[in-house]
Formats: C-alpha cells, sequence, structure tokens
C-alpha cells in the first residue's frame, strides 16, 4: 500500500522508519520530512496545514493511508477533509483534537466525566490571572490554553515566576495560544506518559514512556518539547495502568463519544502519580516526540498494523506483542535551546551512522547543505537504542550521542536518572 506520513519531526522519521519494516508498505512519502528521513523515504513539499491541499497530493499519488504526526494538522480539521473524501487516516477530527487545541476544553470533559486532575481556573485578562495566582500562591502551574509547541506551561515554584508567567501568556509570547490561560493546581509525583490507540469504541493500551521536558539535569531549567524519554516506564505498573484505564481513559473517551465527537486515533495520556494514584496532567492526541521514537524502535513492523487497525476500526481484533526490553532516546538541541536556538552549525558523523532495530539516530531538525547535514530546527537529532536492560539501552544511545561531531551541542547527561539512579 501507498502511505503518507505528514510532519518533520523525530516522532515521523521513527514512525517512516517503523512503517517501512512492514511489508505491507509499498511505498512511503513523508511531508515535508526532513534531511534525515530523505535517507529513507521520499520527501514532499507540502502544506500539511491545508486540507485540500492533502487531499489533493493523497489522491493524486494514490494514498491508501495517512498517518498525521502533529497536533497542529489535527486541529486544523485535515483529518476530517481526509475522512470526508474516503482516505483513510490516523488521528482525530478537529472537535476530537481539542483534548490537546484546548487545555480548557479538556478540564471540562474531565469534570465531565469524573478524571481525575488538578484543580484549574479559565481567564481571559492578565489581572484576573494575576489576582488568582496571589490568592492561591506557589508552586502553582500556568498555561497556554492552546497549541504551543509543548512550551506554553510554566511550572512556577515561586509568585514572581508565576505572575511574569501570567504577563508572559497574555503579552503575545505564545500568539492565539495565550489568548486565554489556565491556571492549575501543582501536582506532586513522578510523571508518565501511558498511550493507547482508540477507534472511536475500543481502547488499546500502547505503551508507556518516561519524557525529560526540562533543559537541565536532574529535570531543571526551562521547559522544552522534551530532551529525552524512555520506554517502558518502571512507575506505570500493571495496576496503575488499569487505574488509569478505568478513572481516566474510559471515561474520557465515554464522553467524547457522548458528545457526538468519538475519538479516532492516538491518546498521549499525560499523567501525575503519587501514591500509586494517577491523575491527569494533560491530553495529546498523536504520539510524544521523543517517546515516539523509543515506542516504534520497539514495535518495529507491527506498528503499522497497529495503526492501520486503529484507523479501520478493528481495535477489538488487535493485541500489541511487546518483547521484554528497553528503549532510550537522548535528543540532540542546538546551542541556545529552548530560547533562540542557533541553526546552520554543520553536524559531522552522521554518514556513518546506518542504524539498526537496535540502534538509530532519528533526524528532527536537520537539513542537507552541500552534501553535509546542518542544523534546521532546536532539537535536531535523537539517539534511540534498545537493549535487554536500560542501563544497556542507555549506554548504546550516548555511544551515539558522543559519535557525532558537533560542538556546542545541548544533551543532557541524565536520562533515565529516575530509573537507572
Amino acid at each position: 500500500m501507498n502511505i503518507l506520513i505528514l510532519g518533520g519531526g523525530g516522532r515521523e522519521h521513527s514512525l517512516a522508519w517503523a512503517v517501512l519494516q512492514n511489508p505491507k508498505c509499498d511505498r512511503l512519502i513523508v511531508a515535508p520530512g526532513n534531511a534525515g528521513i530523505a535517507l529513507i523515504a521520499d520527501c514532499a513539499a507540502l502544506d500539511i496545514m491545508d486540507g485540500g491541499a492533502v487531499v489533493n497530493f493523497a489522491e493524486e499519488e494514490s494514498i491508501d493511508f495517512v498517518i498525521i504526526g502533529p497536533e497542529a494538522p489535527l486541529a486544523a480539521g485535515v483529518a476530517d477533509r481526509l475522512r470526508e473524501a474516503g482516505i483513510l487516516v490516523l488521528g482525530p477530527g478537529a472537535d476530537a483534537a481539542q483534548l490537546e487545541a484546548s487545555k480548557a476544553f479538556t478540564k471540562e470533559i474531565c469534570d465531565a466525566a469524573g478524571a481525575p486532575t488538578a484543580a484549574w481556573a479559565r481567564f481571559t485578562d492578565a489581572e484576573s490571572a494575576r489576582a488568582h495566582v496571589i490568592e492561591k500562591g506557589a508552586p502553582i502551574v500556568v498555561k497556554a490554553d492552546g497549541l504551543a509547541a509543548g512550551k506554553g506551561v510554566v511550572v512556577a515554584m515561586d509568585i514572581d515566576t508565576a505572575l511574569a508567567a501570567v504577563d508572559d501568556m497574555f503579552s503575545g509570547s505564545f500568539g492565539a495560544a495565550g489568548a486565554e490561560v489556565v491556571i492549575e493546581e501543582f501536582m506532586q509525583g513522578e510523571e508518565a506518559s501511558f498511550f493507547v490507540l482508540c477507534d472511536g469504541k475500543t481502547v488499546l493500551p500502547f505503551g508507556t514512556a518516561q519524557d525529560h521536558k526540562r533543559v537541565g539535569a536532574g529535570d531543571t531549567g526551562l521547559n522544552t518539547g522534551g530532551m529525552g524519554a524512555y520506554s517502558p516506564a518502571p512507575v506505570m505498573s500493571d495496576e496503575i495502568v488499569q487505574t488509569t484505564l478505568d478513572r481516566i481513559v474510559l471515561p474520557t473517551m465515554a464522553e467524547m463519544a457522548r458528545r457526538g465527537t468519538p475519538f479516532q486515533g492516538v491518546l498521549f495520556v499525560g499523567l501525575m502519580i503519587e501514591n500509586g494514584q494517577p491523575r491527569l496532567v494533560e491530553y495529546n492526541v498523536r504520539f510524544g516526540d521523543p517517546e515516539c521514537q523509543c515506542l516504534m524502535l520497539r514495535l518495529g513492523a507491527q506498528a503499522l498494523d497497529l495503526m492501520l487497525a486503529c484507523a479501520r476500526g478493528q481495535l477489538a481484533k488487535a493485541r500489541v506483542n511487546w518483547a521484554d526490553d528497553h528503549a532510550m532516546c537522548v535528543v540532540m538541541a542546538a546551542p541556545g535551546y529552548p530560547e533562540a536556538a542557533r541553526t546552520g552549525d554543520l553536524i559531522g558523523g552522521l554518514d556513518a551512522m546506518t542504524g539498526d532495530s537496535f540502534a538509530m539516530m532519528f533526524h528532527a531538525g536537520t537539513a542537507r547543505q552541500d552534501g553535509r547535514f546542518v542544523v534546521a530546527g532546536g532539537r535536531a537529532l535523537g539517539a534511540t537504542a534498545r537493549g535487554d536492560t536500560l542501563a544497556q539501552a542507555r549506554a548504546r544511545a550516548y555511544a551515539m550521542v558522543d559519535a557525532v561531531e558537533w560542538p556546542g551541542a545541548v544533551v543532557r547527561r541524565d536520562i533515565g536518572w529516575r530509573a537507572l539512579g
């Protein structure tokens, strides 16, 4: 079959790699892709936010299945346009994508479904938001309501930081995403990522991971899109997985269906776990990045079969066959990330990395210039490896990092510290 993946980051590179392991894939196109993806698949210059353009392209290229990687085209209704054209697609429509596109929408759904999450309030002006922060005190969490590429969240440990975050968001730092602000109770505990596939009726647990959002060692410094991840997450015991399904995921999916907007696609459940009890931090309506790199390396060819079953409404017959292994992804980011990332730097050593099912260097923000790889985004690379143990996966991942010739790259050296110490 002919498959189209929309997106151009590390998530999409790992999805492309996994899809190509499956003999069902005859041809793969990734739009827009990146320099690393171009080594394994055709890349196309396509405006992935334009649903009409995507449909036309899919029809012209005889595409059988579309996988939408990022959240923005989902929120823009690209999946809706594809379904209207009769093209098989993985990803929710715009109405259901509000689970990520609006923090307030998600909170309202949780309240209606009785799903445990942080206490919250929504604000449309800075003055009221500032008054709320002063009343509640710190620590407290300030979030831009809309999509902000994973960076519109400030976990403020003091009042001044929280007030500055409120002013920053309402001043337009996050564009339309900050037109409304959600302020939440600070939740203690250990964070984890839980992924499920949902075809509108059936929910299938898809895997667990732990991300490292802060730029600095020991989870310090500014929030980022993710500096590394590992899978599975030790904190996600069978009991906690079942509690998450019973108290959070299934009630949410039932509420979405009750509203006439059943969810179809990947649901990324961000959790805070304290004393064995999970509470929802946030939903995302697509695979996380860099968690996806870990999941795809562990799943390989079966990832496509599972995504097809989801898109076709056949998850009731599907099963995830996990090997007893571990994976880790270590992100290499540009100097200055996550603020003013420096692009254009040359990256050496990548041509010698052939990659296999145990170690892959996934590209996120790279381009080709005069036959050489250069930095084209904040997070440029994701060194991802599998092993029988997490320690083995970690050693392989950092060996790849050390083989890259890129002076000044921002790399956390403690990915997996919660599990490995």
